[in-house]
């Protein structure tokens, strides 16, 4: 009798070695699977754009938009999933910023440089002779050239988010307009010509010069030293957050009225915002 109380305290004993081990362990295995959540968010971003990137270059400037749409939404997650889980990485950090630069760079880059071919009558890029016999003349040269402009997007947006990387004082506000507000407007483009139809918008999209400005714009603005406020919300009381709630409720109001239109007057009214109230961004 006292060798079989033995033997069953041994083998409960083991029993809950056992189950303490096995505690142990898969706490572990979901502490790892947990690290890597945010980056399997920022990867799903990566993906959008590189799928973008194809409608872009097929001229499916629509599905682009969504792609690239759907990219921003991973993008603001991963780095929300980041923060709650408590597992931010310098990893991540750089991972983040190579997905943007694809979603929120290249691709604008892209539908910029479609957008002032056909404003031009520039030459069939995917025909190398034709493109290569053209700029031996003024008239095929500037045609060929002009639309290459819409690439200083992807370069400038490069720039921008090499410096963002290096900047520590980022944190509750932003220094020059985050790559993705400036890729909203640019892929808005597509879409108010697409539904809003209005002849007026329509003539200002189409219009080359105006194209090349908006491209210029851009540049300066996502590398200028301008501070914007960022919508983190470190509390919800509306007294540390007035600036960030009526910009939101502007935008829904704007949103509703105007449709697709409303994203560059919503990015124009986040950069007044910050303007008007800079002495209180820090």
């Amino acid at each position: 009798m006292p060798v079989l109380i033995v033997f069953f305290y041994v083998k409960l004993k083991n029993i809950k070695i056992r189950r303490k081990y096995f505690y142990i362990f898969t706490k572990i295995k979901i502490m790892s699977l947990k690290r890597h959540i945010p980056n399997i968010v920022t990867l799903l971003n990566l993906l959008s754009g590189c799928i973008a990137i194809i409608f872009a270059v097929y001229g499916n400037f629509i599905a682009a938009a969504m792609f690239v749409f759907l990219g921003i939404f991973f993008d603001f997650f991963d780095g929300l999933l980041a923060r709650k889980l408590n597992v931010q990485s310098p990893l991540g950090i750089q991972l983040d910023s190579l997905a943007d630069l694809v979603t929120s760079g290249v691709v604008p880059g892209i539908v910029m440089f479609k957008l002032i071919s056909l404003t031009v009558d520039a030459p069939d890029y995917s025909t190398y002779s034709d493109s290569w016999n053209s700029i031996f003349h003024w008239q095929g040269f500037k045609m060929s050239v002009l639309p290459l402009i819409g690439l200083f997007i992807a370069l400038a947006s490069a720039y921008r988010l090499a410096k963002f990387n290096l900047d520590e004082d980022q944190q509750s506000y932003f220094k020059g307009l985050p790559v993705p507000a400036n890729t909203l407007v640019i892929m808005s483009l597509p879409l108010i010509l697409e539904y809003q139809n209005s002849d007026l918008m329509n003539s200002i999209i189409i219009n080359k010069w105006f194209l090349i400005g908006l491209t210029l714009l851009s540049c300066y603005l996502l590398n200028s030293n301008i501070k914007l406020f960022a919508l983190k919300f470190k509390n919800y009381g509306f007294r540390d957050n007035s600036i960030r709630y009526i910009f939101l409720i502007l935008s829904v109001i704007l949103l509703v009225v105007l449709q697709f239109a409303a994203i560059p007057l919503i990015i124009a009214l986040y950069i007044l915002l910050s303007l008007l109230t800079a002495s209180k961004i820090a």
